[in-house]
């Protein structure tokens, strides 16, 4: 790992101006987030050179935590050493934050109103074409062979069957590539990418109930959740359908897709879908709990475990494991989308929107944040006239 700068109170406010802009303005996923960085630190600004860039992003995309996040604490260590990784990690994060806390206080107080109700009657159907069209570019990334696709297989039927925890299987999976592309077989690893996934193991259920006990498992599901889910964020999505909502009840499945909703199309990464989350099971508090749980793994793995594994990634058993565990996540993505989908898509209508919103995807550049508008546009118009029983009552 690259040495960094020694601490200077002029870098340390330099590195969290700039995070702070980041966070506030940065849309489009991890991949497009270090782009930027890539663009702005090393071609403009100078920060870094593009061999010290190339490896932070090698090193975090064999992390487990949010890309984006992890590269920018890693930026903000070769800048401006330890407590500069600190200070801009949270700027980068403190945006997003007040963002998507801001938007469950005002879905706690406004969400059972019709025009709510309406606007994710559109938005849900177009968030499982997003999941899909994500999956698509995952696979197209990091699936490489025939192997990976078996256990993809094996994972997607698993979590449609067993609809629960299924930790076991990444652990598997990773297993068998370790087997089979690791030095047991003597042969090269082909491994290109080191994404992996792998969902936290769920702890026992317990009532919704906002006190200590409450934040306190809050902060142990999500610290859980950041420490063992890799790679992409979307992989929070099933490990979150598991564990909030069929472990847990702290969430419905309508309340969930919003959540993830909300994810997407918030600045930062989809993980801050922690935040939303919080804020429904236990307020302020809770996104707050939420946020720390799902973030502070990263601060320490960028901090103490990057040095490790930059020395250890070309390790072809480690590679093994992270190739078999790649495959995992994509099965398990695929399963629960299916099993959202169930409830996201209830009609001809719903039905229509999410087959739209997938074409659209396919075929053109289209940013989430346009998306969810104009399918939130098309709930509104919809769900009056579609379901004016619901509206009576109301």
């Amino acid at each position: 790992m690259a040495e960094s700068t020694p601490a200077e109170p002029g870098r340390i406010a330099e590195v969290t101006h700039y995070f702070l802009r980041l966070g506030l303005l940065g849309f489009g996923g991890p991949v497009a987030l270090v782009g930027q960085m890539e663009r702005e630190l090393v071609s403009e600004r100078g920060w870094l050179t593009r061999e010290q860039m190339r490896e932070a992003i090698a090193v975090c995309q064999s992390l487990p935590g949010p890309l984006a996040i992890q590269v920018g604490i890693f930026v903000s260590y070769l800048r401006a050493g330890f407590w500069g990784a600190w200070a801009g990690g949270w700027a980068f994060i403190l945006p997003n934050f007040a963002i998507v806390a801001s938007l469950g206080a005002l879905y706690v107080y406004f969400g059972g109103l019709q025009p709510v109700t309406a606007i994710f009657y559109g938005v849900s159907p177009a968030v499982i074409a997003l999941i899909l069209h994500s999956c698509y570019r995952l696979a197209k990334l990091g699936m490489e062979d025939w192997l990976q696709w078996v256990l993809a297989a094996i994972c997607l039927v698993v979590t449609l069957v067993l609809q629960t925890e299924v930790a076991l299987l990444f652990i598997g999976a990773g297993a068998v590539g370790i087997l089979y592309y690791g030095t047991l077989r003597h042969r090269p690893s082909s491994a290109t990418t080191l994404f992996a996934a792998a969902p936290m193991i769920p702890v026992a259920p317990i009532a919704p109930v906002v006190s200590a006990s409450t934040l306190g498992k809050l902060l142990l599901f999500f610290l859980k959740a950041g420490a063992l889910t890799f790679g992409s964020g979307l992989v929070i999505v099933p490990f979150l359908q598991q564990g909030v909502v069929q472990q847990y009840g702290w969430l419905g499945e309508r309340e969930f897709l919003v959540a993830v909703a909300i994810g997407m199309i918030s600045p930062g990464p989809v993980v801050i879908t922690a935040t939303f989350v919080g804020y429904l099971v236990a307020g302020f508090w809770g996104s707050l709990a939420a946020t720390i749980g799902i973030f502070l793994p990263s601060f320490i793995l960028v901090l103490v475990a990057a040095p490790l594994l930059a020395r250890h990634r070309s390790n072809r058993n480690v590679q093994g494991f992270v190739k078999g565990a790649y495959a995992a996540a994509i099965g398990t993505i695929l399963g629960a989308c299916v099993l959202l989908g169930r409830i996201a898509i209830g009609d001809w209508f719903t039905a229509a929107i999410g087959l739209i919103a997938l074409v659209v995807l396919f075929l053109w550049k289209v940013n989430n944040p346009l998306l969810m508008a104009v399918t939130a546009g098309a709930g509104l118009l919809a769900f009056p006239i579609l379901h004016p029983a619901w509206v009576m009552v109301k």
